[in-house]
């Protein structure tokens, strides 16, 4: 059996580039800088000798200056970038698909090249300015460091079994400067094994890495969205019809089984996941499969065969806490440059992906006494270094430092940053809390602060209890932040307490709780009738209304932790897909009656009007300075409503006096409801849309139909009827169980094409394989998987029989069901 640890191989691959990284300073982008911070490769990066790391979309010239090690003698002449974004020497099979790369078509040789004629221009200005000053304590030895003799300028892909390239400069001066051994390294490579391993056996791909933001669907009649494969019609893409996404995909995969000496069995589950088997198909050669690897099963399904688990709102502690806690901004531009040379209609097809960079609040750790004490601390330490620069005011009164007290707890500063990854001790937290619910987690949470209190020869003030409660973690926290030394072991535990701490109370617990009531009683009307489920829908907006009528009147405090009209649409997607299940019509029409639908519609354009300023949605895109305006209006009419005085008594003449414009006032009245009844009209078309899109949600298992077979097949694995399980769960089990499944459809390798076309007439045929045949399996979801899905594959495989199974699950993205909102009907939607 193949022992797996995805982590483990990062590091390895980062190993294998330690030439570079020694006396370097180390440039990743956000993608990167994401990868990194799951794989824990900080520490290992200042191990191999990087001077310092640094990132790529906010340079700064105290980049060379901030050295993690001091030991160097010389100044730094070795510059590596990692990056996540495409480079068309190592992905030339993508950059086919996707040439309006940020770096353009011909990254490695123009961004080295620019910036050693950037860095020698500078040396030469530093020259003439200079030339009085000879005796420089540096030998030329000392600027050229072993990297420099070894390799020279250049750019690799990956470890360097090849020597890069040099570039003949046809400057003179340049060639001089490049004699006396000045000349700068620069190394741009697109790392090997850059995606979030969440656990040693889960993983995704970086948010802000072009795989992950490439389109994987375009704009047609069966699409959901960008970021989400198409609905599975059993028809092939055309060859011009293929989104970049899907390439690149497939060059993913290839490349990680040849990085892991793997020889796959593939097989594909929906349409997009076909395309992409067949792409690796024809990546592949003799050479590939006749080598001595390890045999391996590679299971790819679409997203969209599965819309419903990643949108429900289930029992997983760590779904509820990325649902909950706030993500670091993008900091990538978004969108793909443009080449004028090589236009392009996925210029800028990118999907904004959320980071799975958590910010945590940190203010809470500290009493308020401690947070002044800190802050004031924190004040001086910053006058204490800026006056460093100036040795001349080190012993006296600096006047010209800002005052940084008010900034020093503010919201960048007061949070701390990062994945959960591990502590000093190496326990790896997201992969101890991947199968765990809300108690559970909470329970372990404990456990951990517990022993770190131990560690640290603290006395616990919860010891001897079994469970465990929210109002425990702030004590504990608040202890171990006590001293700087414990602060810095037990970062990660404290990060985790705290982070729980906000997802676990409210109002994020009781919208939680609405979300999962809500959910289970769609589950259980769906199993009735399409009348009561419209009923059930209804209902939901209607609530969704009066809440948002009461945050209007300012009772905001009551209503926190109710669902919101984004909050029912997500909900309304869930009933769809439900009622699609239980309730399969023709592909046109939806699941409900046409009275229960213009039902549906006419609450749905009422909520919209209601609250007018405060819907936004993709659906809606051209109406907002009408909705706005309609908002201003309904806000001014309720503000004057609220400000007249009632008046009792009226004298006769004032009477007169205002009825003498009543004429002007029932013109404006006009002019205003034929304006209302215009916008009304504008927005139950869009509405009218919206809802056509609900159909295509109701629809997906009758648009092909041995697909539709497979998923009836896989209802017999559900196991418990009060709790729904997801695809995963029971694919996984089908297949260990070695259970047919109609629309599964195996790629034949190489060798196998070579049976089927050249020995198969001689009668030497080849067997079709079976998934569940393999020891070691690889599941990836093209359009990303959710932790709930993680902890449903772990049991399933438990509850398999087979113990020597090894499976590996990938997908694009961590899903949420926030995220799942925004891929369909917001900011990241065809919509």
């Amino acid at each position: 059996m193949v022992a797996v640890d995805l982590i483990a191989s990062c590091q390895d691959s980062i190993r294998q580039i330690g030439d570079e990284i020694a006396d370097a300073l180390v440039y990743l982008d956000a993608g990167t800088l994401e990868a990194f911070q799951f794989i824990g490769a900080f520490p290992l990066l200042l191990e191999l000798g990087a001077r310092a790391v640094c990132s790529l979309e906010s340079t700064s010239p105290l980049d060379a200056a901030a050295e993690w090690n001091s030991s160097f003698a010389h100044p730094a002449r070795k510059i590596v970038v990692i990056t996540s974004r495409l480079l068309s020497d190592a992905h030339r099979i993508g950059h086919s698909a996707y040439v309006d790369s940020p770096l353009g078509p011909d990254a490695f040789r123009e961004y080295e090249t620019l910036l050693i004629q950037d860095h020698e221009e500078l040396l030469k200005k530093c020259g003439k300015l200079n030339k009085d000053k000879d005796n420089i304590p540096y030998t030329e030895r000392d600027f050229t460091s072993d990297g420099d003799t070894k390799w020279g300028s250049g750019v690799h892909y990956g470890p360097s079994e090849s020597s890069p390239r040099k570039k003949d400069f046809s400057n003179d001066d340049l060639g001089q400067v490049e004699a006396r051994g000045k000349r700068l390294s620069v190394t741009v490579c697109h790392f090997p094994m850059i995606f979030s391993p969440i656990s040693s056996r889960t993983f995704v791909l970086p948010s802000e890495g072009t795989i992950a933001e490439s389109y994987l669907s375009n704009h047609r009649e069966d699409s959901l969205g960008p970021g989400l494969p198409s609905i599975s019609t059993g028809k092939p893409f055309d060859g011009d019809e293929v989104p970049p996404g899907l390439t690149l995909t497939a060059q993913f995969l290839y490349h990680l089984a040849n990085k892991m000496d793997l020889k796959l069995d593939i097989f594909s589950l929906g349409d997009t996941s076909r395309a992409i088997g067949k792409l690796m198909m024809d990546m592949s050669s003799l050479y590939d499969v006749g080598r001595n690897k390890s045999s391996a099963g590679l299971l790819i399904v679409d997203r969209t065969i599965d819309l419903l688990t990643p949108c429900l709102h289930g029992d997983s502690f760590l779904d509820r806490m990325l649902s909950s806690l706030p993500r670091k901004e993008r900091t990538s531009s978004g969108y793909a440059a443009k080449n004028p040379q090589t236009p392009s209609k996925h210029s800028q097809a990118t999907v904004k992906r959320s980071p799975l960079d958590i910010k945590v609040p940190f203010e809470s750790a500290f009493s308020k006494e401690e947070t002044k004490s800190r802050t004031s601390m924190l004040s001086e330490s910053m006058m204490a270094f800026v006056s460093g620069w100036n040795s001349a005011e080190v012993d006296s009164e600096v006047t010209w430092l800002p005052d940084y007290s008010d900034k020093a707890h503010d919201g960048k500063v007061g949070t701390l940053s990062g994945s959960f990854l591990s502590n000093y001790a190496g326990v790896r937290y997201l992969e101890a809390l991947l199968d765990r619910g809300a108690k559970d987690g909470l329970v372990l949470i404990k456990k951990w602060l517990m022993e770190a209190l131990q560690l640290e020869k603290l006395s616990s003030p919860s010891k001897g209890r079994q469970t465990a409660s929210i109002s425990e973690l702030p004590s504990m926290v608040q202890m171990l932040c006590q001293h700087e030394l414990s602060l810095v072991r037990n970062r990660g535990v404290i990060q985790l307490a705290l982070a729980a701490e906000m997802a676990l109370q409210e109002p994020q617990s009781t919208r939680w709780e609405a979300f999962t009531s809500a959910e289970r009683i769609l589950s259980v009307t769906s199993a009735e009738t399409t009348q009561s489920l419209a009923s059930e829908i209804r209902d939901f907006i209607n609530t969704s209304t009066s809440v948002e009528s009461h945050k209007q009147g300012n009772t905001m405090g009551s209503t926190q932790g109710l669902l919101t009209f984004q909050d029912i649409l997500l909900l309304t997607v869930v009933g769809y897909i439900l009622a699609g299940e239980n309730f399969p019509t023709s592909i046109a029409g939806g699941p409900f009656s046409w009275e229960d639908e213009r039902s549906l519609k006419d609450v749905v354009v009422d909520s919209i009007l209601e609250r007018p300023s405060s819907v936004k949605f993709r659906f809606l895109d051209g109406l907002e300075k009408e909705l706005e305006a309609k908002g201003r209006s309904k806000d001014g009419d309720r503000n004057k409503d609220s400000s007249e005085p009632t008046s009792t008594t009226t004298d006769d003449f004032d009477d007169q006096w205002d009825n003498w414009d009543d004429d002007d006032d029932a013109d404006h009245q006009k002019e205003e409801a034929y304006g209302d009844m215009q916008l009304k009209l504008e927005v139950r078309d869009r509405v009218d849309q919206l809802f056509k899109f609900f159909h295509s949600l109701s629809s997906m298992r009758l648009r092909y139909q041995a697909l539709g077979e497979g998923l009836a097949a896989l209802s017999r694995f559900e196991t418990d009827s009060y709790s729904r399980k997801g695809l995963l769960y029971k694919l996984i089990l089908a297949v260990l169980t070695r259970f047919g499944i109609p629309g599964l459809e195996y790629h034949s390798s190489a060798v196998g094409r070579l049976f089927k076309s050249g020995l198969g007439r001689f009668g030497l045929g080849q067997s079709k394989p079976n998934f569940g045949d393999q020891s070691f399996l690889i599941v990836f979801v093209v359009g990303g998987i959710n932790t709930l899905e993680v902890r449903e594959v772990m049991k399933a495989i438990s509850e398999s029989g087979r113990p020597d199974v090894e499976l590996i699950l990938g997908g694009t993205t961590l899903l949420t069901p926030d995220d799942m909102f925004q891929l369909m009907l917001g900011s990241s939607s065809f919509t």
